[in-house]
């Protein structure tokens, strides 16, 4: 959240759940919507529903409406908000890597930039909840958000607040929605402490979209969502407890809600042509087996970049799409990005299996699911030699995937 080829080679054929070599770099996806779609409406954390009026929502932000912006095409209903692209106020993914162990880059202090309109237009929402903070340093400013470091009294924080660029885009209403249910999210931690470190909350306005918490000192684990050099094995090993830690612990059952409608996102691969009729036929099969199931409090996007190593250990961050999941879906995340780590990815497969039969045919159905999101994001027109590695890549996993979820289908 905030601190912030070669000539491919033929690929035999894979008949147990192992993970492919990894490329030599990675590139970033073009910004087209990927399909997903929650189960619940979005920004529904302990009993509040998501504000769904857009006009309400730009009243309250003191943005423009969609008609005296810039037309920004047809919306596509409940599809998530596209991955920003490089080089847009996140990190790029086409940086050189920082090697596992290596400490990040300082950052660099430029005054100017917190005298730009949007940063000012988002320091003026922060003074009204947070009159004593100081801005020190932007950290980003994207389409998406604006996230500025400063200190109130001697601690050092963070604001998060929506860019005024959001206004523009056909996913206005979702990137609000998404706001609220961040802040409801450690709202409930607040009152409902996690067994993971987060960092604290400080102030929020829920109307604005303004939220401010605690800067945890640390680097991120990765500075890319598929990233080319994984972190140590220590490290590995670190991030996997953490994940494990939250995804093992039951808060009350009124405070989160589910996020994923399963049927529907395997309806609507199927629809475009990523999912086969057996490949449709063979998730249904397993969700139908996992109907009694229970569910799984999951960060939601546990991509390495929303991951800290800070000196106390694991801190995660970005909680936009926390909430609860069939088991294994943050673990089917990380397998998906961490191609380049085969110890990480038989780590991980080991950890999914280990909870019995129907915790393997939730990872599995989370797997083909996440990694037909990565393929939505990756394959488009006009990708590069490094980009079209990956792709090739990404439908070697998902075809691995696959012969999992029909193994898995045959032993039933």
């Amino acid at each position: 959240m905030y601190s912030s080829a070669t000539s491919p080679t033929p690929t035999a054929p894979r008949t147990a759940l192992r993970p492919p070599t990894a490329a030599a770099g990675r590139p970033g996806p073009k910004q087209v919507p990927p399909p997903s779609r929650p189960a619940a409406q979005r920004g529904a954390v302990d009993g509040r529903p998501a504000d769904p009026r857009g006009q309400a929502a730009r009243a309250a932000l003191g943005l423009r409406s969609p008609e005296t912006a810039a037309p920004a095409g047809p919306r596509v209903p409940g599809a998530r908000i596209p991955a920003a692209r490089p080089g847009d106020g996140r990190p790029g993914l086409l940086r050189p890597p920082v090697r596992p162990g290596q400490p990040a880059a300082q950052e660099r202090i430029d005054p100017s930039a917190l005298q730009t309109p949007s940063v000012r237009a988002a320091l003026a929402g922060v003074s009204r909840i947070c009159p004593a903070f100081t801005p020190r340093q932007v950290l980003r400013e994207g389409s998406r958000h604006i996230l500025v470091a400063g200190t109130i009294g001697r601690a050092p924080v963070v604001a998060k607040c929506l860019s005024p660029q959001a206004v523009r885009s056909a996913y206005f209403e979702q990137l609000v929605a998404d706001f609220h249910h961040e802040v409801a999210v450690y709202r409930a931690f607040v009152r409902h402490r996690p067994p993971v470190r987060l960092p604290r909350l400080v102030a929020a306005d829920h109307d604005r979209c303004v939220l401010v918490m605690e800067r945890v000192p640390g680097r991120p684990a990765a500075r890319e969502r598929h990233p080319a050099n994984a972190p140590t094995p220590g490290e590995v090993r670190a991030l996997l407890t953490a994940v494990r830690t939250l995804n093992l612990w039951r808060p009350p059952t009124d405070v989160f809600q589910p996020r994923l409608d399963y049927q529907l996102e395997i309806a609507r691969y199927h629809s475009v042509g990523q999912l086969t009729d057996r490949d449709a036929g063979d998730l249904r099969g397993l969700l139908h087996g996992l109907g009694h199931a229970p569910l799984q409090l999951c960060h939601g996007d546990a991509l390495l970049s929303n991951m800290l190593l800070a000196p106390s250990g694991p801190v995660l961050v970005d909680w936009e799409q926390a909430g609860w999941y069939l088991p294994g879906y943050d673990l089917a995340v990380l397998w998906s990005v961490l191609s380049g780590d085969t110890a990480a990815r038989r780590q991980i497969s080991q950890l999914a299996q280990s909870g019995g039969t129907l915790a393997r045919d939730a990872f599995l159905v989370n797997l083909v699911l996440v990694l037909m999101r990565e393929i939505r994001l990756y394959d488009v027109p006009g990708a590069g030699e490094e980009q079209r590695i990956m792709i090739r890549r990404l439908y070697d996993d998902a075809a691995l995937a696959r012969r999992a979820v029909r193994a898995a289908v045959g032993t039933r």
